[in-house]
C-alpha cells in the first residue's frame, strides 16, 4: 500500500506543479488530505492541486495541528521511534518521506531501498547500516555517524552531509550531485563511480578515499584536500 502511495506521489510531481504542505503529525496530514481532497504522501506531507490557505488553517485548527509549506521550518514532524521504523520496514513499508529521526540509533540496521527523502537524520547513528539503493534525496544527515555504512547506489542528491562521519563508507555509484559534503570525514571511503557533480566538498578529509571514476564536474573542492585521495 505504501509503495502505491509513493508511486502516486512521484507521478503527481512529474505531471504537475502543486503545493506541498507539511503537518506536525502523520495523523493530521492523513485527515487533512481527505478533508481537502489532497494527495497524502504516507507521512506528514500533502500535495494540493491548489492551496486554499483559509481552508487549510480551518482544518488544522479543528485538528489542533500546525502546518507550513515544504521548505519552511514551522511544522516539525514528531520524532519517529527507531523500533517503529524497523517494525514497519520489516512489514514491507519503504516510504518514510520527511521522517524525523534526529539522533536516532540505527547502527547495523538493514534498510536497503528505504525512502528517507527529506528526512531529518542529523546526529543519527547509522554506522554499519545497509542503506544501499536508499533514497535520501535532500535528507539532513549533518553530523551523522555513517562510518562503515553501505550507501552504494544510494540517491543523495542535495542531501546535507555537513561534518558527517563517512569513513570506510561504501558509496560506490552513489548519486551525490549538489550534496553538501563540507568538512565530512571520507577516510578510506569508496566513492568509485559516484556522481559528485556540483557537490560542496570543501574541507573534506579524503585520506585514502577512492575517487576512481567519480564525476567531480562543477564540484567545490579545495585542491590540496585531494592530495591523499586515490584517483
Amino acid at each position: 500500500m505504501k509503495n502505491i502511495i509513493s508511486t502516486g506521489w512521484n507521478s503527481w510531481l512529474k505531471r504537475r506543479k502543486e503545493s506541498i504542505l507539511l503537518f506536525d503529525s502523520i495523523a493530521a496530514a492523513s485527515e487533512i488530505a481527505i478533508m481537502l481532497n489532497g494527495q497524502w504522501d504516507g507521512c506528514n506531507g500533502v500535495i494540493m492541486a491548489k492551496c486554499d490557505e483559509v481552508a487549510v488553517d480551518t482544518a488544522t485548527k479543528l485538528l489542533e495541528a500546525a502546518w507550513c509549506y515544504q521548505g519552511a521550518s514551522k511544522a516539525v514532524l514528531d520524532r519517529v521511534a527507531t523500533d517503529e521504523i524497523l517494525r514497519r520496514y520489516a512489514m514491507g513499508e519503504r516510504n518514510f518521506i520527511n521522517a524525523n529521526l534526529r539522533c536516532a540509533v540505527l547502527a547495523s540496521a538493514k534498510l536497503s531501498e528505504i525512502n528517507l527523502s527529506y528526512a531529518k537524520l542529523s546526529w543519527a547513528d547509522l554506522s554499519q547500516a545497509n542503506l544501499s539503493k536508499a533514497d535520501l534525496t535532500a535528507a539532513d544527515l549533518s553530523e551523522a555517524n555513517l562510518s562503515g555504512t553501505n550507501l552504494s547506489k544510494a540517491y543523495l542528491m542535495r542531501a546535507n552531509l555537513t561534518k558527517a562521519d563517512l569513513q570506510l563508507a561504501d558509496m560506490r555509484a552513489a548519486n551525490l550531485s549538489s550534496a553538501n559534503l563540507s568538512e565530512v570525514n571520507l577516510t578510506d571511503a569508496d566513492l568509485t563511480g559516484a556522481n559528485l557533480a556540483l557537490a560542496d566538498l570543501r574541507g573534506a578529509n579524503f585520506h585514502l578515499c577512492n575517487l576512481s571514476g567519480a564525476n567531480l564536474t562543477g564540484a567545490k573542492i579545495i585542491e590540496s584536500d585531494l592530495a591523499f585521495a586515490l584517483q
